[in-house]
């Protein structure tokens, strides 16, 4: 795959293995992985398998999640992106969701709401998606204030594989 997405700060990019370091550091902080579950990485290997999965939805769905690294230093921040997801969840099936997971010292600047601003446009304008959805744990304050202030509407609350969760919604106004 060679898209590649820029913002004012930001550089979002395919997955490569020479991420894996970066991905590890935050996939193993505890504190990353509060509303998800509360599973972090304990090993390395966990992250190639990882990284060959996000390689993998490339090649079947066209589009995952994307490395992102800050415009200026090229220093790896985490991920964000759209992914074509095929299990049911909320009673959806076959739908794309946008997502992203930063590094916890990357928290609070904007660039989550930076990045996904970016990846709506693209999948509006140039995979003319009709709808992107989105959830987050009920609690998660930082993921919910993203999702609104890119414009998801919040439509119900529902418990995805026995986590308390939100579900968002954003319709294609040009579709």
């Amino acid at each position: 795959m060679n898209l590649i997405l820029e913002t004012e700060r930001l550089i979002m990019r395919p997955f490569k293995f020479s991420d894996a370091d970066a991905l590890f550091a935050m996939d193993s902080n505890p504190k990353v992985h509060e509303f998800l579950g509360n599973n972090p990485l304990t090993e390395i290997e966990q992250v190639h398998d990882y990284i060959k999965s996000i390689q993998n939805q490339y090649t079947q769905n066209g589009i995952g999640r994307f490395i992102t690294e800050i415009k200026e230093t090229k220093e790896v921040i985490g991920w964000i992106g759209l992914k074509f997801i095929t299990e049911e969840e909320n009673s959806h099936i076959n739908f794309y969701d946008i997502g992203y997971r930063l590094r916890k010292e990357f928290w609070g600047k904007g660039y989550a709401s930076e990045g996904a601003k970016a990846w709506l446009v693209y999948a509006f304008n140039e995979m003319k998606i009709t709808t992107i959805y989105a959830s987050a744990h009920i609690d998660n304050i930082g993921s919910n204030t993203i999702l609104k202030k890119i414009g998801l509407q919040q439509k119900e609350q529902y418990s995805h594989q026995g986590i308390p969760c939100y579900w968002y919604e954003l319709k294609n106004k040009l579709q």
